[in-house]
């Protein structure tokens, strides 16, 4: 067993121990405007702080919660909330990246939704938009892998799942995501690279946790929430705090979705 294997062995056995939840069958990391959407899931079996639990960390950054949460759903099924997200700005380490993502699966999981807030590099497709992701590229030139770990990344967000969100909301437009390192925002011209490379959008998270993802075997579903346009698309100066209130003003009703699709998947 590898020391990555254990130490997500080690915190799915805390959270278990924390919660009084042996076996969760949902994960899902709520990227910034996202958060109000585990209010709708389910009740609230417990929170517990991130940093309690080991290999997380209770530092986050502005729009993000440092707790761990477990959901019980209306129909008998447990969600893990994964708070605390470590992006690859903050560590540089693709492993602490990936630690939540095993930790989801040694807890049980089967199933990762995982969202966040990005840029847009196609005009029409502004603030306020939910994006389901169809694919994306990794522009960090890290893995979470180690060694001859050659995993299959065709199909890296379902296709099943995909189909369920649009039938959900018919109306959600599909795109590729591509995962810049950090913190820097894009330049205008690392924007129109990554939208001649095929980028719909643009964002500096998901990807390394998806690689761990598929090699754990979870099904994946990816919706991202433009939160403005890629640097030179829109000929605005960027800032965090555009992010958190494009994030809180599309809030209410991206959350409305989330819970609505984890409800669907029965």
């Amino acid at each position: 067993m590898s020391e990555a294997t254990t130490l997500a062995s080690e915190a799915a056995q805390s959270i278990a121990a924390a919660t009084g939840v042996e076996h969760h069958d949902i994960a899902l990391i709520l990227g910034s405007g996202w958060g109000g959407a585990a209010e709708l899931i389910g009740e609230e079996v417990a929170s517990v702080p991130a940093a309690e639990i080991p290999g997380f960390s209770g530092h986050v950054v502005a729009g993000h919660h440092a707790t761990l949460r477990s959901l019980r759903t209306e129909d008998g099924r447990h969600v893990l909330v994964l708070g605390a997200r470590q992006h690859f700005y903050q560590v540089r380490d693709a492993g602490k990246v990936a630690h939540a993502v095993r930790t989801a699966a040694a807890t049980g999981c089967s199933t990762l939704v995982v969202t966040n807030g990005c840029g847009s590099t196609r005009p029409e497709v502004g603030p306020g938009s939910v994006v389901l992701i169809e694919d994306h590229l990794n522009l960090t030139g890290a893995t979470p892998l180690e060694g001859a770990t050659f995993v299959d990344m065709t199909q890296a967000y379902s296709p099943r799942l995909r189909d369920l969100a649009l039938s959900i909301d018919a109306s959600l437009p599909g795109g590729v995501y591509a995962q810049f390192t950090g913190p820097q925002y894009e330049t205008p011209a690392e924007v129109r690279m990554a939208k001649t490379l095929g980028a719909d959008l643009v964002g500096m998270s998901t990807t390394l946790e998806v690689i761990a993802a598929r090699e754990a075997g979870l099904e994946v579903l990816g919706l991202s929430l433009v939160t403005n346009l890629g640097a030179g698309i829109g000929g605005e100066t960027l800032n965090h705090q555009e992010v958190l209130d494009a994030g809180a003003a599309a809030g209410p009703r991206i959350s409305r979705l989330l819970a609505d699709i984890v409800e669907a998947m029965r």
